[in-house]
């Protein structure tokens, strides 16, 4: 007889340590999280500017690539995924954006019922310290650590962005994730006295001990096992054996946006064609698995920094090794942070309510991989649409689990996103030209000033667009009468019991943000549903929206 829990987790991730946490605080239950990756325990994972390396690494990352993308020139995208405990905040930015208000609003506006903003608000707060203090809109005692880095203090080119959006006629704000946050300022981050924050740092690893948690790791999901169409346990592979667990109570996906309609599909739940084709029985006909996915697309602009003070000069042997050496003695310094300690959020055109860019400064000029992106010192800025109106979809190719699945995000499909690039650049321009950046400002490195045109603007960001790293969508929340719902309100899965998915892939649409914070909300607030708790009173907390929005892209007239 195979062993029995009382939840199966499947998936160490964002959501999955936040769940077996908080649900095996009953200590009348047993929860078992199952996680196809091994430990987070490195200190490329843990050293906060070594974000690169783990990123890179086939240790801690399922390696995921994109099809041929037909609107990207055929180009085909990295979609990097977290394989060991923590998931994908083990391996992130760490950077901590929640989202605009109005983003949840939309969700409820979408079949989610009760997901509004002031519904979510108390969950942000109850899952997280921040450094200033609670309020209304922050948390104080969470399990999960928000800080804002070295504070700006290490490099003069972080204040002098946000005075530079401040001069082109963009508000500041002083605090993204509070009542504001459309403007420039500082940037959060999901970091604890210099080492990262996953959530395998701040939920898991404090209650491992728990005698009613059962975490194990190199667990590879086949499917979920049925009694009729309801959930009753996980196959799985581990140590090269098959295995089975069973559920008393429910089956919990927590594998994300690729994994977890990947591992529905594999069990029979998801487009009745899909699984035909694969010789997979069909357990129910959801054709929404799978479906509406969605992704922030970015682009870096770069420059050219005259003054030598851009981490472009930090790269060397040496002085990576004195970054590091006191990191590993005091855990400060340049290797405690992300180095996007500034930023902004703003609209692209009159007539939009709240903010559809985004804006990570960074004060290098270097590509993702951590390596130098010329010869010299630069700047630059990660910026695009954060409301994409194309939709992709990922679908297993085989039943095998070890198969990757297809993923095919349609990046620029729709003629409003390549239109919203075109606006990034010229607003990104625009921006970098105000006198604060004078001193600094040399040569534009990329795009190029001599990419000027709608059409040299579009061939440019085919070319050299990336990924932000946020799939998500796949499993969106619903009403039952909606053809791609997947799951319902309380996250189960439409018309099969005993099985939710709680993860990134839940949302109805993208946050106008990156995903780590709000896949924690939801688990947070899923966890209290789960245990039959009261969910938190909504919170009354006013927000700002620019009362002429409709007339003004900003706040004054440049």
């Amino acid at each position: 007889m195979p062993p029995t829990t009382d939840y199966v987790v499947v998936g160490a991730g964002s959501a999955g340590c936040v769940l077996a946490a908080r649900l095996s605080q009953d200590p009348t239950v047993k929860v078992t999280l199952l996680e196809a990756g091994g430990s987070d325990r490195n200190f490329t994972i843990q050293m906060p500017s070594a974000l690169s390396i783990p990123m890179n690494s086939k240790r801690f990352n399922w390696g995921f690539k994109t099809e041929a993308e037909p609107f990207l020139d055929g180009r085909v995208i990295d979609c990097p995924r977290g394989l060991t405990l923590g998931g994908s905040s083990s391996i992130n930015g760490m950077v901590y954006v929640r989202g605009h208000p109005l983003d949840f609003d939309h969700w409820e506006e979408e079949g989610a019922d009760g997901w509004n903003y002031q519904s979510c608000l108390p969950y942000f707060k109850k899952a997280e310290t921040w450094i200033d203090g609670a309020n209304d809109y922050r948390g104080g005692d969470g399990p999960l650590m928000v800080c804002k880095g070295n504070d700006m203090q290490l490099n003069p080119l972080y204040e002098a962005f946000i005075r530079a959006g401040q001069q082109a006629g963009y508000p500041v704000t002083d605090d993204y994730n509070g009542y504001q946050q459309e403007g420039f300022g500082q940037m959060h981050m999901t970091i604890e006295s210099g080492v990262r924050a996953s959530t395998a740092h701040a939920y898991l690893r404090p209650n491992m001990s728990r005698k009613n948690l059962t975490v194990i790791m190199k667990s590879l999901a086949v499917r979920v096992l049925f009694e009729g169409k309801r959930a009753i346990g996980v196959e799985y592979i581990c140590d090269g054996k098959t295995k089975k667990m069973l559920a008393n109570c429910e089956v919990i996906l927590a594998a994300g946006s690729i994994g977890s309609p990947a591992l529905l599909q594999r069990s029979g739940v998801g487009p009745k064609e899909l699984l035909s084709h694969h010789g997979i029985e069909c357990v129910h006909d959801l054709p929404g698995v799978g479906k509406n996915l969605q992704d922030h697309l970015e682009i870096y602009f770069q420059h050219e920094c005259r003054k030598a003070i851009s981490l472009n000069g930090k790269l060397d042997v040496l002085s990576k090794l004195a970054i590091s050496l006191r990191w590993f003695l005091f855990k400060g310094g340049l290797g405690s942070t992300n180095h996007f300690e500034s930023c902004g959020f703003i609209r692209s055109r009159a007539g939009v309510k709240w903010p559809d860019i985004q804006y990570h400064f960074l004060p290098g000029a270097m590509r993702y991989d951590g390596q130098a992106a010329f010869r010299g010192h630069g700047f630059q800025v990660h910026v695009g649409p954060n409301r994409p109106l194309s939709r992709g979809r990922v679908a297993i190719t085989s039943k095998e689990p070890g198969a990757h699945p297809s993923i095919q995000f349609n990046y620029l499909e729709n003629d409003q996103d390549r239109y919203d690039f075109r606006t990034c650049i010229h607003l990104t321009r625009e921006i970098i030209a105000q006198p604060s950046m004078l001193e600094y400002r040399g040569d534009e490195i990329q795009p190029g000033a001599d990419i000027v045109t709608d059409s040299e603007i579009d061939q440019w960001v085919r070319e050299n667009c990336e990924s932000a790293y946020h799939p998500s969508c796949t499993c969106r929340m619903g009403s039952p009468n909606d053809p791609l719902a997947v799951t319902d309100s309380h996250c189960f899965v439409q018309h099969l019991g005993s099985l939710r998915v709680v993860d990134s892939s839940v949302f109805p649409t993208i946050p106008n943000g990156n995903l780590n914070a709000a896949t924690i909300m939801v688990a947070e607030r899923v966890s209290d549903m789960i245990l039959g708790n009261e969910l938190l009173s909504p919170s009354e907390a006013p927000i700002w929206i620019d009362e002429h929005w409709r007339t003004r892209q900003r706040s004054s007239a440049k």
